[in-house]
């Protein structure tokens, strides 16, 4: 197919490159981040620029050939892959135009979190992406982005101010809140139903210096519920991330701890370091530190050095939840210390609020600004097929944790996101994506995603909180 796709009236003048299966770079160009993803693409292409993914879209709409679409394939279920279609990748546009006087930046769809950041950071600037330095701005974006300053700035796409996007009917569009508003407001949390995001214009918020890293302590219920009670009363400048969990076997890990149950906190002040030590010292003084290396940084840092030969095979389950008590902390502790055959269990549980709550519900088609605390419970196993055994465990985990917050944030929706689909995106906010989606996408070209089918039946009521 690689070879016909080069002849096809709809790619000629295409700058970019075509992979196919004969290839010698094909299975590292199909590769995903997670582990147990194995699809075939008939052809992989590397698009150049924006004239090169109209190309590939018409391509595929009039050929009618699956599109898979591609950032930085960091997908869980490997839905930025097709079986047998084409994958538009995005690998190759990674351009990034930092406007210092103007606070502003317009950054290519298909550069990573840490490129920004350390781009942005040449300026004394950041923006609040994801906990992954090498994820994609596409996919991330669209999905909301919730990262390492949510509580002080709010989701990536409350800093996004226009995206150039190519819709279904192969047109590029520069979209902003007064030139397309509905299409807008579907890509701030509707992630790629509606076309292939080509560019972001981002907001940029200044910072230096700021104080961040990683942080463990030893796990009990106590702790645990203290940890995220002191989260939740700091300043906004404060964010974290307390992953309860066997400690890893890491270098800086002593090795008596391995695999005992700890608070892996990864956690940010977006401000000056000697207040951000101040606001600390409360979680330094639950329980004293297995390690601690927060230190005075610049935001980049805050990403580690990625591991190329790193494939995690898991299953995950996304939630919100209203609180963390000594009931809840005390359920986390004996779920996580049950016995497993499981390579890890995890319970990743981050504070929101500040900035974050206070954007209104309906202001973009990211529905959760009320819940005041994210959990993602996850088991990693060695081979896939043992997948339901700790798929079981995990569905059993994440009921007991239930509280009265239903939602899903779709960009952590894993294996369940067909079923979870309207937890992501409840009521009034579903009907609202499924009107734009037959507008721009009435015959569902771009469907490998958290799909809305323009087909669909609205919302039922009562799925959104009041």
């Amino acid at each position: 197919m690689s070879e016909s796709l080069t002849n096809a009236p709809q790619l000629r003048g295409l700058k970019g490159r075509v992979i196919g299966p004969g290839d010698a770079d094909y299975d590292a160009a199909r590769a995903a981040f997670y582990g147990g993803i194995d699809k075939h693409p008939a052809a992989i292409i590397r698009v150049a620029d924006a004239s090169d993914v109209q190309r590939v879209v018409n391509y595929a709409r009039e050929t009618g050939v699956e599109l898979a679409i591609r950032s930085g394939g960091h997908s869980p279920i490997g839905i930025s892959l097709s079986d047998g279609g084409i994958v538009l990748d995005l690998h190759d546009m990674r351009s990034i135009e930092i406007d210092a006087e103007g606070g502003t930046a317009w950054a290519q769809t298909g550069a990573t979190a840490v490129e920004f950041s350390k781009a942005a950071g040449e300026h004394d600037f950041a923006l609040s992406f994801g906990d992954t330095g090498s994820v994609g701005l596409g996919g991330l974006t669209l999905g909301g982005g919730v990262g390492y300053m949510v509580r002080k700035h709010g989701l990536t796409i409350d800093a996004l101010l226009a995206a150039d996007i190519v819709t279904a009917d192969g047109t590029l569009r520069r979209i902003d809140a007064k030139t397309d508003p509905d299409l807008f407001w579907a890509i701030r949390g509707g992630g790629g139903n509606f076309g292939v995001a080509t560019r972001f214009q981002f907001r940029l918020f200044p910072l230096g210096e700021c104080f961040g890293g990683m942080f463990m302590l030893p796990a009990t219920a106590e702790v645990v519920r203290r940890f995220i009670e002191l989260s939740s009363e700091a300043p906004e400048e404060l964010s974290t991330i307390a992953n309860v969990m066997g400690a890893p076997p890491m270098p800086f890990v002593p090795a008596e701890y391995h695999g005992k149950l700890v608070v892996f906190a990864i956690l940010l002040y977006a401000g000056p370091a000697d207040a951000g030590a101040r606001v600390l010292a409360p979680l330094r003084a639950l329980a004293t530190p297995i390690v601690d290396l927060v230190k005075p940084m610049r935001y980049a840092e805050i990403y580690p050095p990625d591991d190329p030969n790193y494939h995690p095979i898991a299953y995950g389950h996304t939630m919100f939840i209203d609180r963390v008590d000594a009931k809840t902390a005390e359920l986390v502790i004996s779920e996580l210390s049950s016995p497993s055959t499981a390579m890890f269990k995890v319970a990743q549980i981050r504070v929101l609020g500040g900035a974050f709550a206070r954007v209104p519900v309906d202001a973009t088609a990211f529905a959760h600004r009320r819940s005041k605390i994210m959990v993602n419970c996850a088991a990693g196993f060695q081979r896939i097929e043992d997948e339901p055994t700790h798929a079981a465990w995990v569905k059993q985990f994440a009921r007991s944790l239930r509280q009265s917050d239903g939602g899903a944030y779709v960009n952590f929706l894993a294996q369940d996101m067909k079923e979870r689909l309207r937890e992501a995106y409840p009521g009034p906010t579903f009907d609202r994506l499924a009107e734009i989606k037959k507008r721009y996408d009435p015959t569902n070209l771009f469907h490998l995603n958290a799909n809305i089918d323009p087909n669909s039946e609205i919302a039922r009521p009562a799925l959104v909180r009041p």
